[in-house]
């Protein structure tokens, strides 16, 4: 869809070259006209180089022949329906700016629900082992690790690709006391021991029609889809993680906007106590936590 904003001189107002792509935007993919209108800013703050607040107050400069065509190029992919995400090659979580590739899962909202929970479980000024199982780009790991520099955190995950970018993200935020490893879940671990273990698994239903919509289409279905409930990545980490978690140490999982019943069974069935489950912030219960009972 070529968004028609150009002058005689094959230059383009930045005000109306917004406008134009905001609607295309919104009629194409349905987007509410304010996330619309966020996207196209963040498009051209790519392209050009330029804050929020330059590009609010150049609105009625030119757009040069040049630019234009480089803002025209990312547009479309996204009315192809591509992640801005995967466009831009970033996405903010936690207050980080973190990489993002088609070989991790996109950072959510909804997982800094889990943050904040291990945060609680994490004392701010001693050391404490922390574990992240599938950590994807780090997020879970660096966001804690940010907030917790005397925790010692190891992050896993299965994908080398993943793991990659991950490293890459804890080399630009400066967080040199996070171990990356390559893991098939516990897999890799030995005999080492945890105070906290954290976890974002694959959680969807592997036919869940909502895999073939929105975002969810470009990201890698491993790190999404998990059997025929969802739950089959769960059920091997909660075989396997009370082998590496402290006596009275906490475990803590994200899962599904439906699965918090069946996950708090799951964990008191694998011998944890004090389980309960936390409401994100659209009062969905989306982490499950529980603290291991001494053998």
């Amino acid at each position: 869809m070529k968004i028609d904003a150009v002058k005689a001189g094959g230059d383009a107002v930045i005000r109306s070259v917004t406008t134009a792509a905001q609607a295309a935007l919104s009629a194409k993919l349905g987007l509410p006209s304010d996330e619309a209108r966020l996207e196209v800013r963040m498009l051209l703050q790519s392209v050009l180089k330029k804050d929020r607040a330059w590009l609010i107050s150049h609105e009625l400069d030119d757009l040069h022949a040049d630019s234009h065509q480089d803002f025209q190029a990312l547009l479309e992919r996204r009315l192809k329906g591509e992640p801005i995400a995967y466009i831009l090659g970033k996405r903010e979580f936690f207050g980080l700016d973190l990489m993002v590739t088609p070989d991790t899962l996109i950072p959510r909202p909804d997982t800094e629900t889990i943050v904040e929970a291990a945060l609680e479980k994490i004392p701010e000024h001693q050391a404490c082992r922390v574990l992240d199982l599938g950590t994807g780009t780090g997020a879970i790991a660096l966001a804690i690790a940010r907030q917790r520099s005397n925790a010692l955190i190891t992050a896993v995950d299965a994908s080398v690709h993943a793991l990659q970018v991950a490293q890459a993200n804890a080399a630009a935020l400066g967080c040199g006391h996070v171990e990356l490893l390559a893991s098939d879940w516990c897999s890799a671990l030995g005999d080492r021991q945890f105070d906290v273990i954290v976890s974002n698994p694959p959680y969807i239903p592997e036919h869940d029609p909502h895999l073939q919509q929105g975002d969810l289409r470009f990201e890698p279905i491993s790190a999404l889809a998990s059997g025929p409930d969802g739950l089959d990545a769960i059920r091997r980490i909660l075989l396997a993680a009370p082998n590496h978690l402290k006596h009275h140490g906490w475990f803590l999982l994200e899962h599904g906007y439906d699965q918090s019943n069946d996950v708090r069974m799951l964990l008191n069935q694998g011998g944890f106590d004090e389980v309960r489950s936390i409401r994100d912030l659209g009062g969905i219960e989306r982490v499950t936590l529980g603290r291991r009972q001494p053998n």
